[in-house]
């Protein structure tokens, strides 16, 4: 069980705040600012915090429902960001934890190369997913324990894993290439994430699905730009969203185009279609969160603003703003962040139950 440390917003001891937050989230009235908080997951620089801290401020003050943890910071080209060691991110964790008990802290923890939590700072190692699946189930079945076993001792509550992609392209720079995906054969893949979600309930780590519809087939990397996979990629690349548990576990959308499922070319992350496809055709009625908007797919083409908004017209419930693409670092990314969507809200664009729903869908997550 995590320990949080006494370090909250308000005065009242977390330990009570929890209890009445999970006992009351249904029945609570909710301020527009509180719901525009819960839909965003950010990024922040630093191994310890305190109240000087604008994570602090963007937690207490703007309700931000989750942050994600790095080991690298991409802007500086540097490591360190958020991790260590065990005994620092336990207690970074513990600090986060005081702010609000009920706070999601997520990191990409999925085994080989995409380990956050790596040797280099005193953690066991994770083979990669696709060499466990060459291992066998119960290979599979032992990474995924040892992977929520030890995030669960931290404190952390949210992994963005498994990859649910299907290697259709096992030159993919950034899934097969990198021995991201379990297997080409779709079955196995929806089999093997199963086994990865399943562990991760019984430690009460919230499993991230990714990425709709499907990166397996791209020739390109939507870090560095637009990639479209309209001719590569394949059907059965939905084969592992169907069927997904209704408890605890998020999907993730991609930043690829895909014209056969959208004519118009938006990425994946922006297309009400693609999340029709996903919401009304595959019966997903969880938290659907975006790929990081920092990623070149996105940030070279539009605005924050723009992002933002079509984003959640979209019909993402939870915008990724990592802080931690080629753009740059924003301290001030939350209330930016915050006024374009009250802004949005106030000019009729996007509506206050529209918000809401996404808010709440992540209260919902939150305290399961």
């Amino acid at each position: 069980m995590t320990i949080f440390a006494l370090i909250g917003c308000g005065n009242q001891s977390n330990q009570n705040i929890q209890k009445k937050q999970n006992a009351q989230t249904s029945q609570k009235q909710y301020t527009l600012d509180e719901d525009i908080g819960m839909m965003l997951l950010i990024g922040f620089r630093g191994i310890a915090i305190d109240s000087t801290h604008h994570i602090w401020r963007d937690i207490c003050d703007y309700h931000v429902g989750s942050v994600i943890l790095f080991d690298y910071d991409a802007p500086t080209g540097t490591r360190g960001r958020n991790i260590k060691n065990p005994i620092q991110l336990k207690q970074l964790c513990q600090q986060l934890h005081g702010l609000s008990p009920t706070l999601l802290i997520g990191i990409d923890q999925e085994g080989g190369y995409v380990s956050r939590l790596s040797t280099r700072y005193g953690f066991p190692y994770i083979i990669s997913v696709q060499h466990s699946a060459n291992l066998g189930d119960d290979t599979v079945r032992h990474y995924a324990h040892l992977t929520a076993d030890m995030l669960h001792g931290l404190g952390i509550n949210l992994n963005f894993a498994p990859v649910a992609d299907v290697n259709v392209n096992p030159q993919c720079p950034v899934i097969g290439g990198l021995e991201r995906s379990f297997s080409a054969d779709e079955k196995r893949v929806s089999q093997l994430c199963r086994i990865w979600i399943d562990e991760q309930q019984q430690q009460d780590i919230i499993s991230c699905m990714k990425h709709f519809p499907g990166h397996g087939s791209a020739r390109g990397d939507t870090h560095k730009g637009l990639v479209d996979v309209s001719d590569t990629w394949q059907k059965r690349e939905l084969e592992p969203y169907r069927n997904l548990p209704t408890e605890g576990i998020m999907v993730m959308t991609a930043h690829v185009v895909n014209r056969r499922l959208d004519p118009s070319g938006l990425p994946a992350s922006l297309s009400p279609k693609i999340t029709s496809l996903l919401r009304d055709t595959l019966g997903f009625n969880g938290v659907i969160v975006t790929d990081d908007l920092a990623m070149g797919a996105i940030a070279n083409h539009y605005t924050l603003e723009q992002t933002i908004r079509m984003a959640i017209e979209a019909g993402a419930d939870m915008l990724c703003l990592s802080n931690n693409g080629a753009g740059g670092y924003n301290a001030d990314i939350v209330p930016m962040a915050v006024k374009i969507i009250r802004k949005l809200v106030d000019e009729g664009t996007i509506s206050p139950d529209r918000i809401h729903q996404s808010a709440m869908r992540i209260r919902h997550l939150q305290t399961k």
